[in-house]
């Protein structure tokens, strides 16, 4: 899955010279915690809901209430954001952002084309709903794991059991954590089959049955 289908593309941008106290507001008027900011049409950087926290905090060290208030509102955003943050590009997949924002503990990453123009943003909230899609839970209450040998082959034994028995596969994934050497663990979700305890009986005297759950979200 692809940035460019879940990235938001109507991004509240901000410039240079804003004011802390200005950018504080906007966030507030639109329930964001990021705000890209914009120089000439490219991006400069980023400033997020935790900075401004920070500099509050800071600046309220000692000051009077009318003189944090003027001092926030001659603090400006370039005092305050991060330059040359980590970006993407709306061609890239979702599991490649939801990497980079691990790894570098950040929870948005602003998407540019080549020229370095804004074209969008996405956040881990942005992430977690593709997360979802992609794993089917909203189609279907049936999901299991089952522990698989990592050859050519051993997929379609597994998917060809859920068809002969009337169903059809919503999702499939595999990962080799927690797997000894040479296996996989295959976590399938499927919907429609005609008997389902048929279809476990068939699978445990083939391949080890890790869990099996029926679960849905709305």
């Amino acid at each position: 899955m692809l940035i460019k289908h879940w990235m938001s593309k109507d991004v509240i941008t901000v410039g240079e010279d804003v004011s802390l106290e200005k950018a504080s507001k906007l966030m507030n008027e639109h329930s964001i915690k990021h705000l890209p900011v914009v120089k000439n049409g490219r991006l400069a950087g980023i400033v997020s809901d935790r900075d401004l926290k920070e500099a509050k905090a800071s600046s309220a060290t000692a000051l009077e209430k009318h003189e944090l208030l003027y001092l926030l509102n001659k603090v400006t955003i370039k005092d305050l954001m991060t330059t040359e943050p980590f970006t993407t590009t709306a061609d890239k997949i979702v599991e490649r952002a939801a990497n980079i924002m691990l790894e570098n503990n950040i929870s948005a990453l602003p998407v540019v084309n080549e020229k370095g123009k804004l074209e969008g943003i996405v956040t881990k909230g942005d992430l977690f709903h593709a997360m979802i899609a992609i794993s089917g839970i909203k189609q279907t209450q049936l999901q299991f794991c089952v522990q698989i040998k990592d050859q050519p082959g051993s997929v379609k034994k597994i998917t060809d059991l859920i068809r002969v028995n009337g169903g059809r596969v919503v999702s499939s994934t595999t990962h080799h954590e927690d797997a000894p050497e040479g296996f996989l663990n295959l976590y399938i979700r499927c919907r429609e089959i005609e008997n389902e305890e048929d279809l476990f009986t068939e699978l445990e005297g083939k391949v080890p049955l890790l869990y099996r759950a029926h679960y849905k979200i709305d």
